[in-house]
């Protein structure tokens, strides 16, 4: 039980995480993933070699220890941790693995002159207050996913029914269950967990659905990483009417009901998510303004769908930008970098509007400061990270 000398001894070691929290994550993560290959198929190993997985739990870790008298102040943290960990089926029995490890690497990283008994002791009661909760609102959600029509829990095998060239980088795979039995409905915008064996080793990936639900099958669009290790094996090695098992679809970045004009803004993979909330958007005859970024027009995927789109639903407004244009690209609303300028042309009149946007850090970080510039409430302004979540200040 978490005590009120144990909230005061962690809320004492805030200044140290502040100084070092990245130092003890990438210890932490270096003991868990050499020490316990039982947890490696959940982790990208790209992310730990630059830092992005020990920098993410850094904040989520120094999040807590500021708000542990009043976790509710960490508001939509917690709902993207858990849908995080249902995507990758995290379980009850990986929590004990990841707090023993933890509590060893503040020893060592602190030493124990400053990681005394008693702040091993509060670490430990912050950490199981933690997991206790996590693993409950996970287990909500197993159980309604379960229980749910054409729902289930733990892996399901799916077939590839077709697999499309969207763009120089970009491929689709249509994945229908093997059992052709019902289908889970999701909401716009969430993702899935996929498992793959690669050279005998599991590994673990989440990827955005990027059509509609439909009842017959899922679809998702998936970058070719230079070296992704998985992106690489699904372009290369899995074909049609190959099988691959899927977790139930999470994520809390999904699309709002709502009457105020829509914005969906992507960069490059990023426009994923948002198929699927356009779609859905275009079915209300809701106001949109789509907009979207890429390098230039061969790695534009999905150019064709979102014309076809215009085409039939005249509320719908798009606009393109090309970092560079080529001789043989398709005309583009703008050449360089989606700025302030281009965004105040392209967004509605008004700045009441609902905004999702997504894509590499950088074009996240430029997008939110450029929306705030121009006057759009922050508080209509929503973003996800394809991987560890990162601040965008």
């Amino acid at each position: 039980m978490l005590s009120a000398e144990h909230r005061a001894i962690v809320k004492a070691t805030v200044p140290l995480l502040e100084s070092g929290g990245e130092a003890l994550t990438t210890h932490f993560y270096k003991i868990l993933i050499g020490e316990h290959p039982e947890v490696r198929p959940m982790f990208n190993l790209a992310n730990q070699a630059s830092g992005a997985q020990p920098r993410a739990l850094a904040n989520s870790v120094l999040m807590y220890a500021r708000h542990i008298d009043q976790l509710e102040q960490l508001g939509g943290l917690v709902s993207q941790i858990i849908n995080k960990h249902v995507a990758l089926n995290i379980l009850p029995g990986h929590y004990p693995i990841v707090g023993q490890c933890l509590l060893r690497a503040i020893r060592e990283v602190l030493g124990a002159e400053i990681a005394t008994d008693a702040v091993i002791a509060a670490w430990a009661a912050a950490y199981q207050q933690l997991a206790d909760l996590l693993i409950g609102l996970e287990e909500k959600i197993y159980a309604e996913r379960e229980a749910a029509p054409g729902g289930w829990r733990g892996t399901r095998l799916f077939r590839v029914a077709r697999k499309v060239r969207e763009s120089d980088e970009i491929t689709s795979f249509y994945l229908r269950p093997d059992d052709n039995g019902e289908l889970l409905a999701f909401h716009p915008g969430q993702y899935i967990g996929v498992r793959l064996y690669i050279d005998g080793e599991e590994v673990r990936r989440n990827y955005s659905l990027s059509a509609m639900s439909n009842g017959r099958e899922y679809r998702i669009s998936v970058k070719r990483e230079p070296n992704g290790k998985v992106s690489n094996h699904l372009h290369t090695h899995v074909n049609e009417n190959d099988t691959v098992e899927l977790f139930a679809p999470a994520g809390d970045f999904t699309l709002e009901p709502g009457d105020k004009p829509l914005v969906l803004i992507s960069g490059g993979v990023g426009i994923t998510p948002t198929l699927a909330m356009l779609q859905a958007a275009l079915n209300t005859r809701r106001v949109v303004h789509f907009i979207h970024s890429a390098r230039h027009g061969g790695v534009h995927a999905f150019r064709d769908t979102i014309e076809q789109l215009a085409a039939r639903h005249p509320q719908l407004k798009r606009f393109y930008c090309y970092e560079q244009r080529r001789a043989n690209d398709a005309d583009a609303d703008g050449i360089g970098y989606l700025d302030q300028t281009r965004l105040h042309a392209w967004l509605p009149e008004t700045r009441d509007v609902d905004v999702y946007f997504l894509g590499p850090i950088a074009f996240m970080k430029a997008v939110k400061k450029h929306l705030k510039a121009i006057g759009v409430p922050e508080s209509q302004s929503r973003y996800e990270f394809f991987g560890p979540a990162a601040a965008l200040e």
